[in-house]
């Protein structure tokens, strides 16, 4: 009985986890590329000695294949550089939001690329979706003289999450999750370090509290977060996990409240409450879809 659970107590660690990286990124005395760049280099040295022993008792890992994790990480490095740099500009709320929205684009690339049929009830989902992400940018048009940067980097930052899955739905089928979670790491690392080369942001001189969230960072948003969803994603149906991850946008606002002393208003929380429905319609009917077509 009690093994039953276990799947989902990872699943609710991984989304609490998750759930503060926002806090995190706010937290740090460092531009946002840079939080994140700290983020995937700490996590993937700890993740290395695992890496190094799971080479030594597989099957090496097909060249040809490598092109998955390779995109993936540079894929990962646009989607941390836009949604870190979006919360100098947002709510945490929002840039946890408009940042979950992949599943829109996820499924949008399945209808325009791979000619999937979509249900009616997607459509409806759609709309529902974008008209809340419009209620939650629109407060920020009306209110911030940005004119709504942070929340335009997070839907951005949604593209390239989304950009992350698709390639990772082929990646996975040739490679094991842990070494393919440390290949993602090592190329988004490296992405990352360029991006922060060119935008001439420092790697050192920051106060010792900002390490200690970089480390933090790494370890409960990183390496928990993603190894606790991994492990719940192998042992329940992605039927439950994928609408129960929608839950990380509202525990981060509701988290946002006291630590960092955001409230939504009434606009906003009218919108993210759309958007979460549609979001949520579109993931059920994407996957009702992929379930209905062979080798989806």
């Amino acid at each position: 009985m009690q093994n039953k659970f276990v799947p989902y107590i990872a699943l609710a660690i991984g989304i609490s986890a998750l759930s503060l990286s926002a806090m995190f990124v706010r937290w740090a005395e460092a531009p946002g590329p840079i939080t994140g760049f700290y983020r995937l280099l700490i996590s993937t040295i700890f993740l290395s000695p695992i890496f190094i022993r799971q080479q030594k008792q597989l099957e090496p890992i097909k060249n040809k294949y490598l092109i998955f994790p390779l995109f993936a990480g540079i894929f990962t490095a646009f989607d941390f550089a836009f949604w870190n740099s979006s919360l100098k500009f947002t709510t945490a709320a929002n840039a946890t939001l408009l940042g979950n929205t992949s599943p829109l684009w996820v499924a949008l690339f399945a209808l325009f690329f791979l000619r999937e049929k979509l249900r009616g009830v997607f459509w409806l989902g759609l709309i529902l979706a974008l008209a809340g992400a419009a209620l939650v940018m629109g407060s920020d048009f009306l209110k911030h003289p940005t004119l709504g940067l942070g929340d335009l980097m997070a839907s951005t930052a949604a593209i390239f999450y989304a950009s992350y899955q698709l390639t990772t739905q082929h990646g996975r089928k040739h490679i094991d999750p842990l070494r393919y979670t440390w290949l993602v790491g090592v190329s988004a690392t490296l992405g990352m370090f360029v991006m922060n080369l060119v935008l001439g942001n420092s790697f050192s001189g920051y106060p010792p509290q900002t390490w200690i969230i970089f480390f933090l960072t790494a370890i409960v948003s990183q390496m928990i977060g993603y190894l606790a969803i991994t492990y719940a994603l192998g042992h329940l149906p992605a039927s439950i996990v994928s609408p129960t991850l929608i839950g990380q946008p509202i525990l981060t606002t509701i988290l946002a409240i006291p630590m960092l002393g955001e409230i939504p208003n009434t606009t906003q929380w009218i919108g993210g409450a759309v958007a979460l429905a549609g979001i949520y319609i579109v993931n059920q009917s994407h996957m009702q879809t992929k379930e209905e077509i062979p080798n989806a």
